[in-house]
């Protein structure tokens, strides 16, 4: 037995004393014992260089030592339309038929920065997620839900500092410590910019807040995530699996440079980085991607930025299925897309999961359909035995293969961001958006010539359509959440609101941290459009 192997059977005993395996012992049903971990016979030491053992440097093989053999990953089901109330109902559904996290959508005014009673939200109250104008709202979102005992990931980008202080306030008022909040904001504005426009300020203001939230998280909130790096949306936007993650991964970079440029210590904010990847259709090269991924980030942080601390080194990240790959032909057929789909991010070795809904193509998820999504993962955790083992697809030459040819592909993309000046400037000649609608464009070529077959669109196709029961958001929820909006603004206290208001604008162009500040204009029930105009009053629009 090797050295290296030696540690880390060391490390794997340390870990089970305090965190102990799901089971004594792991076995088929004909009785062979299934082995912790699976690697050649012979190892030789360029095995261990490049794949190495779960929970060790490169972590190609995972980020954990025991990894699912411990625990599962986190259940997340994301979530959140018309109201406050009508979507802690869901999260409460949710939580009591085992989902073990929270995740919650915000409707489109929310993550624009403008409030329900706006003219520029009139018909979008609600509608693809849940509308908070009030820490009223975020008070009514979380009612009876425990924020010290439940993990939540909140899927926000330019007023994430905003719901942030909104989070931790209503976890105030529950009594709850801080410090055991747990949970993620997205807060990746750079991939905003270049695949999904739900930005506000431009990109050094931008910039700003999101290190103001790393050091003000580091100190207040230390076990949560401070930014979900999203490669999700930029493969939704057509991207490729190797521009995935060169892109994650490029803007990874700047805003480890962002935060290193505003003073603060590597090993302190990097380890609470998470990054958000796309599961597509091709499990093979989907679990390959998850393992480059890790294997490149972690040479990044350890040769390129010099953090000492492995949790620094570490890819921690959440996988969501494919919403661009559901089909609103023959709807039911994604139920297995997305089973494919959640494989390869539990082969891939993820942290947490999302599996979307059947019916996503056509509307809102109802009760029913994310029931099902839910259970999918937990057949897959409980009954597929893709749990038993780590890493099960390792030492496959087609997947190590894959492995080297994504990463390999990967840095080349990083090499060009890098020569362009980073990922900012990158942004702003236009270079993600061209490399992407390039890719989106072949893709979409091919499934028109028919080079690439889906199954009801362009092959096996059904004349009658079928059409499961929809969740509609109706106009008159808008208009109860447009009317509590009102109210609530006309019984605050608006002196307050003001001086909390002017102090925001005072800090933001003073170069100040914001977030007290704007954690004292939600503690007076300022809105998120009132602490947002404030902060355009400064930053303006981009």
């Amino acid at each position: 037995m090797t050295i290296a192997r030696e540690n880390w059977k060391k490390k794997v005993n340390k870990e089970i004393a305090h965190k102990p395996e799901r089971k004594e012992k792991f076995q088929l049903d004909s009785g062979i014992e299934i082995q912790r971990l699976y690697s050649p016979v012979d190892e030789d030491k360029q095995y261990e260089d490049k794949i190495g053992y779960p929970g060790e440097y490169p972590f190609t093989r995972g980020v954990y030592p025991t990894m699912y053999r411990s625990r599962f990953w986190t259940m997340r089901q994301y979530a959140g339309f018309a109201t406050s109330e009508e979507s802690n109902k869901r999260y409460r559904m949710l939580l009591e038929k085992g989902t073990t996290g929270l995740s919650v959508a915000f409707d489109l005014p929310t993550q624009m920065g403008y409030d329900s009673d706006h003219l520029m939200a009139r018909g979008e109250v609600g509608k693809v997620g849940v509308a908070i104008d009030t820490l009223a709202d975020m008070e009514t979102l979380f009612d009876k839900i425990p924020l010290e005992k439940v993990s939540t990931s909140m899927t926000i980008n330019a007023t994430a500092a905003i719901l942030l202080a909104m989070y931790c306030t209503v976890a105030k008022k529950q009594g709850a410590d801080w410090k055991k909040l747990s949970g993620t904001i997205q807060n990746d504005l750079l991939k905003e910019y270049i695949a999904r426009g739900t930005y506000i300020y431009p990109p050094s203001a931008s910039m700003k807040i999101i290190t103001d939230i790393f050091e003000w998280c580091a100190r207040e909130i230390p076990s949560w995530n401070t930014i979900s790096i999203s490669g999700y949306h930029i493969r939704e936007a057509g991207s490729t699996a190797v521009q995935e993650v060169a892109f994650t991964l490029a803007n990874g970079i700047a805003y480890v440079e962002a935060a290193i440029a505003a003073g603060l210590d590597i090993d302190e904010f990097a380890p609470r980085l998470a990054f958000f990847f796309n599961a597509h259709n091709n499990l093979f090269e989907e679990v390959a991607k998850f393992r480059a991924a890790r294997r490149l980030y972690a040479k990044i942080m350890r040769e390129r930025f010099g953090a000492k601390s492995d949790k620094s080194w570490m890819l921690r990240f959440h996988t969501q299925t494919a919403g661009s790959s559901l089909q609103a032909q023959q709807p039911y057929v994604n139920l297995i897309r997305t089973t494919v789909q959640a494989m390869s991010a539990v082969l891939g070795g993820t942290q947490s999961l999302h599996t979307n809904s059947f019916d996503e193509a056509l509307a809102l998820p109802t009760d029913e359909s994310v029931t099902l999504a839910l259970r999918t993962q937990q057949v897959l955790a409980n009954e597929s035995g893709l749990t038993e083992t780590i890493d099960p697809l390792a030492g496959s030459f087609y997947v190590e293969a894959l492995t080297d040819e994504i990463e390999k592909g990967a840095e080349e993309y990083i090499r060009k961001i890098d020569e362009m000046g980073g990922s900012v400037k990158a942004i702003e000649k236009g270079f993600f958006q061209d490399e992407i609608a390039k890719a989106a464009y072949n893709y979409q070529q091919a499934i028109d010539t028919g080079e690439k077959q889906i199954i009801g669109v362009n092959v096996y196709r059904e004349q009658e359509r079928s059409t499961p029961p929809m969740l509609k958001v109706t106009a008159e929820q808008e208009q109860h959440q447009i009317d509590r909006c009102t109210m609530v603004k006309a019984q605050r206290d608006s002196v307050v609101v003001r001086t909390t208001l002017e102090a925001v604008i005072t800090a933001a162009r003073g170069g100040a941290n914001l977030m007290p500040y704007i954690l004292s204009a939600v503690e007076a029930y300022a809105s998120v459009g009132e602490i947002s105009d404030a902060l355009r009053t400064v930053y303006g629009e981009y």
